[in-house]
């Protein structure tokens, strides 16, 4: 008896939990829908609370080092205490809201390579071990962000790879505590002056703001730099405008802006990681706190490796 208790105590025939998503596809702004299924074990089980989070993998950049941990940035209740008779079933529906900053992890059903997302589960079990479900989820372009991504690709613009930077830009309103690069390649017709593009979408219900870092080529007597644009787009204007030509105004304009970040500033945090607007600032590497009452979402150093996955290719 003493050691059925203390197998218990590990978890070892204790209650089993398992998330099952209405749909794993879903976009910013919207829900993921689904049930917790509990399965009670072989003894009464008081459960604590039983919590839903969305958790996904983030480049924290040090020092000297660079290091990418998961990290849980958005987090419900969907029940509070409650006692797990011996193998008793219960399911608890959920509607879980999206952030409209959640980044983008999937784009024409094609996941992109380095984005991964998932929606934990955690049964908080009273005096033992607590127990986890993870399940993949995939984040889908909103209209405008549809739009702007299909714009870099008429212009001949090659994707590199999608990652999450911890810190916030300067100048933007975030509420999440890091922000989503996607990386192209310059396309022939501007490589000339560029190397290659970041994008970053900061979403709100309002809009998109935009914020471009073009990696620009050195000429005979300059070196090279990175040039920041930074432009509003409103939901509304997903079908209005030949988003080609509005990209392609974009990039022109943030490439001829004069002088470089970096003389200013000093050195950029890691590879190039600076961000501003024109000559008006750069990501506050330092400014970690999340505003508007979100979840600080703390750096999970490799928990969850192995739940994850083939989430995002090969790194």
């Amino acid at each position: 008896m003493v050691f059925k208790k203390m197998l218990s105590a590990f978890g070892v025939g204790g209650p089993s939990v398992d998330t099952v998503l209405t749909n794993p596809n879903t976009r910013p702004g919207l829900t993921l829908d689904g049930q917790v299924n509990l399965v009670g074990g072989d003894a009464e089980a008081a459960i604590e609370q039983v919590v839903i989070g969305l958790v996904t993998r983030v480049e924290v950049e040090g020092h000297d080092t660079e290091y990418a941990g998961t990290m849980e940035f958005h987090r419900m209740a969907v029940s509070g205490s409650l006692v797990l008779a011996p193998k008793q079933q219960l399911s608890i529906p959920f509607q879980l809201p999206v952030p409209w900053e959640t980044p983008i992890t999937d784009v024409y059903g094609q996941r992109l390579h380095g984005m991964t997302m998932g929606l934990r589960t955690e049964l908080a079990i009273a005096r033992a071990v607590d127990k986890s479900d993870l399940d993949q989820v995939a984040v889908h372009p909103l209209p405008v962000h549809e739009r702007i991504l299909e714009a870099f690709q008429r212009l001949g613009f090659r994707f590199k790879h999608a990652d999450l930077e911890r810190g916030h830009i300067r100048g933007v309103q975030q509420t999440l505590p890091f922000y989503q690069e996607i990386e192209f390649f310059a396309s022939p017709q501007y490589a000339s002056t560029i190397r290659e593009v970041e994008l970053t979408f900061v979403t709100s219900q309002r809009g998109v703001e935009v914020i471009l870092e073009c990696d620009k080529r050195g000429g005979f007597l300059s070196a090279g730099h990175d040039a920041f644009g930074r432009y509003q787009v409103a939901h509304t204007d997903a079908d209005r405008v030949d988003w080609a030509q509005v990209v392609d105004g974009w990039l022109r304009e943030t490439t001829s802006r004069y002088g470089s970040l970096r003389s200013q500033y000093g050195p950029s945090h890691g590879h190039g990681h600076s961000r501003g607007h024109g000559m008006g600032g750069m990501v506050a590497g330092a400014a970690l706190g999340v505003a508007g009452g979100m979840i600080a979402g703390e750096v999970i150093e490799d928990a969850f490796e192995g739940d994850f996955g083939d989430f995002g290719g090969d790194e």
